[in-house]
């Protein structure tokens, strides 16, 4: 596992927790952590000791954001050709999506764990985890309309899945604060704790119960979730018959089946 600047991970009990790590920046974004989080996210997925994944925030806040200095570093590479600008843009969007495509794609379940301002681009990382649970203390935002722009990193794509359509473009259009109560409500987290160490400590619980499981299920299940976002019932049932006639014969089936028998906990291999 390699050191990293606007990263700290550690692997314990079969589960990556992966903290954004600038807390005297309010864990901004810099332009180290978007080449490193798909450098983190591509040894997880390579590493088959790890069955979850927990990504939070050092510090009293999950991330504002983008980091502003970024943005006028790119805003220093244009030039006066409207067409050059625009395909430099172009690259620098596309190669920003990548790294929250990381985390979508990943093969293990990703949970978020958000406490204080999760704003901006932290909403785009969020959207791209299969779980999110809040501290009391959490604010939302999608901050991108009042910089006079469109979210370009996965926020509108993903979120209407995750709280609605309608819901979405209020925030969106917006760019209002919201806390984790309403955020429960519409669905964009799951659960909400008291504080930072609580939020912590459940999150790391429900991590733990899902690297209990057979990780060759657990594979198949996210795999099969995320295929129905763009795919009919129909093509979804196809999907799955073709998968599990090939999964159906890995031993996890047996193992489980067996502790089910003698009412003992399995044990899986990774």
């Amino acid at each position: 596992m390699s050191e990293y600047q606007a990263f700290r991970v550690e692997l314990t009990d079969n589960i990556a927790h992966v903290q954004i790590n600038r807390p005297e920046k309010i864990n901004a974004m810099n332009a180290v952590f978007w080449t490193e989080i798909i450098e983190i996210f591509q040894w997880i997925d390579d590493t088959d000791e790890v069955r979850a994944v927990v990504i939070s925030g050092a510090g009293k806040h999950f991330s504002s954001g983008i980091d502003l200095m970024m943005l006028a570093s790119v805003a220093n590479e244009m030039g006066k050709d409207v067409g050059r600008n625009a395909r430099l843009l172009r690259r620098k969007i596309l190669a920003l999506q990548a790294s929250f495509n990381a985390v979508d794609n990943c093969r293990k379940p990703v949970l978020a764990a958000i406490q204080g301002y999760c704003l901006g681009g932290a909403i785009d990382l969020i959207s791209a985890c299969d779980m999110r649970y809040a501290a009391e203390d959490a604010q939302f935002s999608i901050k991108e309309i009042d910089m006079g722009m469109a979210a370009d990193v996965g926020t509108l794509q993903r979120l209407p899945r995750i709280i609605g359509d309608g819901m979405l473009r209020e925030l969106a259009y917006t760019g209002r604060t919201f806390g984790a109560e309403e955020a429960r409500s519409i669905g964009l987290v799951n659960r909400i704790y008291p504080d930072t160490a609580s939020l912590l400590d459940g999150v790391m619980g429900i991590a733990r119960e899902i690297a209990a499981k057979s990780p060759i299920a657990i594979a198949g299940t996210k795999e099969m979730i995320s295929y129905m976002r763009d795919h009919s019932i129909n093509d979804g049932l196809e999907y799955i018959a073709t998968w599990n006639a090939a999964m159906l014969q890995s031993t996890d089936l047996r193992v489980a089946m067996a502790a089910s028998m003698s009412k003992q906990k399995p044990e899986f291999l990774d």
